[in-house]
Formats: C-alpha cells, sequence, structure tokens
C-alpha cells in the first residue's frame, strides 16, 4: 500500500506538468476551471488507465462525480476514444460545483489493460460478469483519487451513459465507501444494431442480480426514442432491478434528436441537466444555487448555413475539443468533436462534409477560425 501511496504522488506530479503543457487555448477557454490529465494504476502491473480531471479553480475540497463512456459497437473505434469526448458534460457537473472525473476504462483510448468487458458472443451473453468488470475500473479509480487534498471522499457520485451507465449500476451493487448516489443514462449493454440487443432476458437477469445489493440512491434516464435500449426494454431492466431490491428514479424522457440514445450529450445539455439538477437537490447534493458561466467563444455561424446548419454550429461551440467545423459553399456541412488532436479533427470533419458535398472546406478549428 505504501508503495502505491508513492506512484500515486509521482502520477500526481507528472501530471500536473502535462496539464501545464496542454494546448494553451483549450485551457484558456476553459478558464474558470482546472483540467489536470492523470494517469490511475491498475492492479497486477497492468499498467494504467487515462483519466482527466475537471474542477472549479477556487481552491477547495470539491465533492466528486464519476464519468463513465459508452462502448461504441465498432471495436476499432474504442482506440480513438479520448476523455475529451465527456468534457461538456463533466463542465456540467464542474459548473455546479463537483470535481469531475472522466475515466477510461481498459481497452478505450489510451487505456492499459486490453479490453476487459466483453459479454461473450450474442448467442451466449454474459453480462452479469461484464458489468463487474467495468465496475471495477470505476472503483479503482475512485479508491485512487479520494486521497487527493482537493477531493472529499465522503461526497461521491457515479455518472455514465450506455454501457458506462450499465457499469455504473454495477458499481451500485458493491460500491466504495463514500459513494453516495449514482446516475444512469440509456444504461444497458449490447445492443448490435438499431433496435436490436442480444439475449435481453439475460440483461434483465444482469439488472435483477445488482439490484439485490445495490442500495444507492439512483437516477435512470431512458429518451422514447433510444435506439439502443428502447422504452419496453429499459422498463424492463428497472423493474428487475427494483424487484431485486434496487432504489432508482426512472425518467422516460421525451424524444431526442434521432436517436435518443444520445440525450446525454453536448446537445442535450438544455434537456438533462433539470433532470439531474431535481435529482441532486433531492439526495441534499446541491453545491451552488447558480452555476458557474462558461466562457462563450466570439464567433458567428457561417452566412450559408440554413437552420439546420446553424443549430449543429450552435452545438459545435460547446462541444469538446479537439473538433473541426467544415462546409461546401452550398451550404452543407460537417463537423467532429472530441477528437484527440486538431489534425484529426479536420480530417474527420471534411469526410463527414464530404458525403454531402464534393468540395468542402474547414472552418473552424476548437474555436478559431481555420482561415
Amino acid at each position: 500500500m505504501r508503495w502505491r501511496h508513492i506512484c500515486f504522488l509521482v502520477s500526481l506530479l507528472l501530471a500536473a506538468g502535462i496539464a501545464r503543457a496542454q494546448d494553451s487555448a483549450l485551457l484558456q477557454q476553459q478558464a474558470p476551471f482546472i483540467q489536470q490529465p492523470l494517469r490511475i494504476l491498475l492492479p497486477s502491473d497492468l499498467g494504467t488507465l487515462e483519466a482527466l480531471l475537471i474542477r472549479p479553480s477556487a481552491p477547495g475540497r470539491y465533492p466528486l462525480a464519476l464519468m463513465s463512456h459508452g462502448s461504441p459497437r465498432t471495436g476499432s473505434e474504442r482506440p480513438e476514444m479520448t476523455p475529451l469526448g465527456m468534457l461538456p458534460q463533466a463542465l456540467e457537473f464542474a459548473r455546479r460545483g463537483w470535481a469531475t472525473l472522466i475515466v477510461m476504462r481498459r481497452g478505450y483510448g489510451n487505456s492499459d489493460g486490453g479490453w476487459a468487458e466483453g459479454f461473450g458472443s450474442c448467442g451466449n451473453a454474459n453480462y452479469l460478469a461484464s458489468g463487474k468488470t467495468s465496475a471495477a475500473d470505476l472503483k479503482l479509480s475512485l479508491e485512487f483519487v479520494s486521497h487527493r487534498p482537493d477531493i472529499d471522499p465522503t461526497r461521491m457520485i457515479a455518472v455514465g451513459v450506455s454501457a458506462g451507465g450499465f457499469a455504473t449500476v454495477a458499481l451500485t451493487a458493491d460500491p466504495p465507501p463514500g459513494l453516495v448516489a449514482a446516475i444512469s443514462f440509456a444504461g444497458g449493454r449490447g445492443s448490435q444494431q438499431a433496435d436490436e440487443v442480444c439475449q435481453p432476458v439475460r440483461e434483465i437477469d444482469a439488472f435483477r442480480a445488482f439490484g439485490k445489493t445495490s442500495r444507492v440512491p439512483m437516477l435512470w434516464v431512458y429518451a422514447e426514442n433510444d435506439h439502443f435500449f428502447g422504452p419496453a426494454l429499459s422498463q424492463q431492466f428497472r423493474d428487475a432491478f427494483i424487484a431485486g431490491g434496487g432504489n432508482v428514479d426512472f425518467i422516460a424522457a421525451p424524444a431526442f434528436g434521432a436517436d435518443g440514445h444520445m440525450l446525454f450529450s453536448a446537445g442535450g445539455i438544455a434537456q438533462w441537466t433539470p433532470y439531474v439538477d431535481a435529482f441532486l437537490q433531492k439526495q441534499n447534493l446541491t453545491q451552488r444555487d447558480t452555476p458557474i458561466e462558461l466562457p462563450k467563444p466570439d464567433i458567428s455561424p457561417p452566412s450559408a448555413l440554413g437552420a439546420n446548419g446553424r443549430n449543429s454550429f450552435a452545438t459545435y461551440l460547446i462541444d469538446a475539443p479537439h473538433k473541426a467545423f467544415a462546409m461546401a459553399p452550398d451550404g452543407a456541412f460537417g463537423w467532429k468533436s472530441g477528437a484527440r488532436t486538431a489534425d484529426a479533427a479536420r480530417t474527420a470533419a471534411l469526410k463527414n462534409c464530404e458525403q454531402h458535398a464534393p468540395h468542402c472546406d474547414v472552418m473552424f478549428v476548437d474555436d478559431v477560425a481555420a482561415h
């Protein structure tokens, strides 16, 4: 244990150096907040998990919100994921007075250890084992950061989306000390394509099993047009979890976009934050009466954009760096956010735009005009 604490202190010093070397434009953009990259030690020499801590810049000891990402249907996309992909969501909690830790579980982003949370073949899915493995990474992460002087280890919550929501439910079944509440957006595993889930009965059974030992107050949010885990299935998840003894406030949210599975996103902030605020108030976890203001980029949408383009550009402005927005002369557009580098964002934005028009140019990179 002494060696683990030494490693922890070394990791903090290294992370501080990385934070100072981080892109200055990004740090300036989020001036009211501190962003600190971290590496979280895995057991048995498996390496480390990639993580990013965001908190208000004022000194103090903050309650912690642990954020857990989803899992893409295509495995080749897992290494491309970054903690910055959840930065807008994390900032909403930081605005409300929370330190927020975004953790990439094993096999995602630059985390080590190899992908460990597979549920097996579609015909023989083992969701219970998958959830426990995912939850182990979350529990380890909470224990790791709970020793920081800027974290209050007696007031920690977990927030997850999709596979991360499922992992969050599993975490509440074997919670660490200090976990006082948890939130799952569109939680589940096993969606192979739209409106199709592998062995849903086994997943329902996993929720029932988690409910048998979960007593942490939870909020679950599923949109009515979720095409990963639709209304009928999410209701069965809830019923099984409650039958096991779980404690959950369930919200059947209105439709969001083309697929309500994406509700917990930058574009959905106006819809999902009231659910979170009400739940936190119910649990006596409200930290601030008024959220901290975010700096607003001083850029306007290109005049050639139509109504849909202007709405998308508004979301682009609050979405995660690194990002890029590309456009064609006729107003066709495409964009990418949450990329690991600005160049990767530029390439992806051009590719997305060129699906709609033959000649596109990158107009913005992060919050700066490209020309």
